[in-house]
């Protein structure tokens, strides 16, 4: 048995109008248009949703490559050294050089490398391009063709798509000198 509320009065059914029409038409129109908006909210709140997410998956996205850049970025120096070690022992031909080291400094720069290849950090090529300042920063100009990278004094890197650290490089100022290939051209 369902509780009554002594408040409410019973009432007959001939105390019910009908209503209008034209009420209950304007009644049904308002609740669609209240029903529109409900449905026109949730739409947004849905795309805000998805909004926030892809720029949150983004964001973290940026933070992951930008830890993976400081590290790699720390990294240049070490492998810069190995490669310093590895020029100086191929000029040497000293006795004292161990070969038995020299070839676990070989493996250890080609490890580091290839680590550093699967995160995505690459060599920029330098050497004979045309001079980008992109990419490169020159330390000196020198006799050789105009614009172009005639040495490259540190290596330069890239992470993905942005440049972890230039070239440094010299560039030929347009002057010919003996050897050069543009003198080489003009004594013909």
């Amino acid at each position: 048995m369902i509780p009554r509320d002594p408040d409410i009065e019973p009432t007959d059914k001939e105390d019910i109008e009908p209503e209008e029409p034209e009420t209950l038409e304007q009644a049904l129109a308002a609740e669609k248009k209240r029903a529109e908006e409900y449905l026109a909210n949730w739409q947004r709140a849905q795309a805000d949703f998805v909004n926030l997410k892809r720029r949150s998956e983004q964001e973290r996205g940026d933070i992951i490559k930008t830890a993976n850049a400081e590290l790699a970025y720390s990294i240049l120096p070490v492998l810069d050294d190995l490669a310093r070690a590895l020029e100086h022992s191929d000029s040497t031909d000293s006795p004292t050089v161990d070969e038995g080291w020299v070839e676990g400094i070989r493996l250890i720069e080609r490890k580091l490398r290839a680590g550093l290849e699967s995160q995505g950090v690459r060599e920029i090529e330098a050497l004979g391009e045309k001079f980008d300042p992109n990419l490169h920063e020159a330390a000196m100009h020198s006799k050789g063709p105009e614009g172009i990278v005639i040495q490259e004094i540190q290596k330069g890197y890239m992470l993905h798509d942005r440049v972890l650290r230039p070239s440094m490089v010299v560039v030929g100022n347009g002057e010919t000198g003996p050897g050069d290939i543009a003198g080489a051209d003009e004594e013909d």
